[in-house]
């Protein structure tokens, strides 16, 4: 641990991904609040959420590929600038809402712009999909630097570290954009409000600079290997295909977690910032999202600390058991009318799904043979990055329909009774941790 500290391409990749950690927290804050800001439409809302996740979900395979064949610097690098140059567009929208710019063509003529909402929330859905298609490039290219710029016994230390970074910044990030929309919308009024948001959605984009110039300073040990460019894409997104479909407790928990993903899954997103403006405004979505990120954080760490210790029944089992508790969590949560039983709901469900996501994480790396670990964790991540979105678009849909309390206890009955149903008769509950 301590030779790692010391090494230069750690430091590196440690600062910019805190530094872009932080500042991606502030537009997940930001932006669902400045759509139902504009609109009050929740409809508008989950579209929004879709615009950024499927082009990110249905391209991330490409970027994987380009990833292999090209340099993750490189992809990484350009991801950065990307983002950056649509979060200034964003942040100059926001600050332009409530003002009707004037552009002098002469002495004697003049053009003023009026920026409508209508209009505005047709630019950020053009924002939130070019951030989508960012992202589907930033992902792979992220993931796949570390073995470049690490020493191999050091990297399960790095991973390790920079894991509950992420964590720790889910924490804290939403509590600073909750701090800089409060201290921003002071003034009571729809500029004040505007104001907070450019302020985020700003610092977000100076996130990306920063975490860009920390890239540069990286020096890879290597070149990559060129082995991945014999096959085709196609070919080896095919191949992954496969090899999860004939290992029978990875198809059966990839089915399954598909199916609660396509449900269940993007309702959170929805409906938790909606939940927090019945609460009483934007500081609350960044404290029910903190308590959530603090939640996963001890979550986590239970898992790691103790492990196999804490194991009360197979890897299948449990899975599903601890499915069906977070069921139970959610039902109630549209029924509560203070801020700390959200919030305590919200650590709860949090912890659940940080301890989990260890054991998942782990019981896939020892079932995948490494040369095929990039795609089966594709096609993982697509299952979340790709149906959650329709389920959150459905969401706003819904919500035209239902109330939030009768959502929220629809979805949790949901979930208890997928993982009841899962449990009796499917063989998921006898799939064991071990690679066999």
């Amino acid at each position: 641990m301590s030779a790692l500290k010391q090494d230069p391409n750690f430091q590196w990749l440690m600062r910019g991904g805190v530094i872009s950690m932080l500042g991606d927290q502030l537009t997940m804050i930001a932006l669902p609040w400045l759509v139902l800001k504009l609109t009050g439409d929740t409809l508008a809302l989950g579209l929004v959420i879709a615009l950024m996740s499927v082009p990110r979900a249905v391209f991330i395979l490409i970027g994987g590929a380009l990833v292999d064949r090209y340099s993750p610097k490189r992809v990484l690098m350009l991801s950065k600038y990307a983002n950056a140059v649509l979060l200034a567009l964003l942040t100059l929208l926001v600050l332009n809402l409530h003002a009707t710019p004037t552009i002098t063509l002469s002495k004697t003529l003049s053009l003023t712009l009026v920026l409508t909402p209508q209009l505005a929330l047709h630019l950020i859905y053009a924002l939130a999909l070019g951030l989508g298609l960012a992202q589907a490039f930033g992902i792979p290219s992220g993931t796949s630097i570390m073995p470049l710029a690490i020493a191999p016994e050091q990297l399960q230390a790095a991973n390790g570290i920079l894991m509950g970074l992420r964590q720790l910044s889910m924490l804290i990030g939403p509590l600073m954009a909750a701090g800089l929309l409060a201290i921003a919308g002071n003034g009571g009024d729809a500029v004040s409000d505007t104001r907070g948001l450019a302020l985020a959605f700003g610092l977000d984009c100076l996130s990306f600079l920063l975490s860009a110039w920390t890239l540069a300073k990286v020096r890879p040990l290597g070149a990559p290997s060129p082995a991945a460019a014999t096959q085709s894409v196609l070919r080896a997104v095919g191949a992954g295909l496969r090899m999860v479909w004939d290992d029978m407790p990875l198809r059966l928990c990839f089915i399954y977690w598909g199916t609660v993903s396509l449900v269940i899954g993007g309702a959170m997103q929805v409906a938790i910032p909606v939940l927090a403006n019945d609460l009483h405004g934007a500081t609350t979505l960044g404290l029910l999202m903190g308590a959530h990120g603090a939640g996963t954080l001890i979550g986590m760490g239970i898992a790691a600390k103790f492990g196999s210790r804490l194991r009360f029944a197979e890897f299948g089992s449990m899975l599903l058991l601890i499915d069906a508790i977070a069921g139970l969590l959610v039902a109630p949560l549209g029924f509560v009318h203070a801020l700390w039983q959200a919030g305590s709901l919200m650590l709860l469900l949090g912890l659940l799904g940080g301890y989990m996501q260890i054991n998942v994480f782990t019981w896939i790396q020892r079932r995948i043979p490494p040369q095929m670990m990039g795609r089966a964790m594709s096609i993982f991540m697509f299952i979340f990055m790709g149906l959650a979105p329709l389920s959150a678009a459905a969401t706003g849909w819904i919500l035209t329909l239902v109330s939030l309390s009768q959502l929220f206890l629809g979805g949790g009955i949901i979930l208890v009774l997928f993982a009841t149903l899962a449990y009796l008769f499917t063989p998921i509950r006898s799939i064991t941790a071990n690679a066999s």
